[in-house]
């Protein structure tokens, strides 16, 4: 289905009857990983899934975003519900947008919070990430100026296809700023924002958002406890689907 947000097209599924339950992929991903969690929380809840902004089947943001335009954009979607209660379900970015949202003055309840592998602490760099970051500033500014461009017109794309991420080369011109934006806001000062029952799924070989992370927010997040996937990386609830299931439908009191 599709829903029209401030003139952006967005992909959503919507399946289920009772609470509402709503969930927030990752940076990079869709609602098409998240079809078996869809397939168990509807047997018992109003579950609410959208493509975000800039993934999957919705229309990209018209300018760069940061986390609160992401926030801003889920409370508009959930405008469009009647509910007193929801619960919220996020994997990586997913889980950042959760946190800021937890920090605001809301007019309903959360009543309970998943992340799984999540982001929101930003990473010391070490030094010679400091170093090489600094070097490919002093080369980007060289290679953007007018003279460079004109010899070597790709020179600039080239440096970035080699110093970037994975996620940073796959995105459009609007995604790689708004990634630039997003991944450098430490959420960490609003970890005990997330007040309620919270559950916090890790797994224990994540390179992405490691399971230190997991193991801070669990210090920070009053009400949380974490769990360890073995064997898993940065998609545990697809790495080890049956044991994610499980332990999901116990938290959420689904009879599997």
């Amino acid at each position: 289905m599709t829903e029209n947000i401030d003139g952006l097209n967005i992909n959503y599924v919507l399946k289920g009857e009772g609470e509402l339950v709503v969930l927030l992929h990752g940076w990079g991903s869709n609602i098409t990983l998240f079809n078996a969690t869809i397939d168990l929380l509807s047997t018992k809840y109003k579950v609410l899934a959208f493509d975000m902004p800039g993934f999957g089947e919705s229309d990209e943001p018209k300018e760069p975003w940061c986390v609160d335009d992401y926030v801003d954009f889920v409370l508009k979607f959930l405008s469009k519900y009647e509910f007193e209660k929801v619960t919220l379900l996020g994997h990586s970015f997913g889980g950042r947008v959760i946190i800021k949202l937890c920090a605001r003055s809301l007019p309903f309840e959360i009543e309970k919070v998943i992340l799984v592998d999540s982001a929101g602490v930003k990473p010391e760099k070490t030094t010679s990430q400091k170093i090489k970051q600094k070097g490919y500033k002093m080369t980007k500014r060289l290679f953007e100026t007018k003279a460079v461009k004109t010899m070597f017109p790709d020179a600039l794309e080239n440096l970035r296809k080699k110093n970037g991420s994975a996620d940073y080369n796959a995105a459009s011109p609007v995604m790689r700023a708004t990634l630039v934006k997003v991944v450098n806001e430490d959420l960490t000062d609003l970890m005990s924002s997330v007040k309620c029952p919270t559950l916090l799924i890790w797994g224990r070989n994540d390179d992405a958002t490691p399971v230190s992370d997991g193991q801070l927010m669990e210090k920070l997040m009053p009400e949380s406890a974490l769990v360890v996937f073995e064997n898993a990386g940065h998609y545990s609830f697809l790495e080890q689907q049956a044991q994610f299931l499980r332990v999901l439908a116990s938290f959420m009191n689904i009879q599997l």
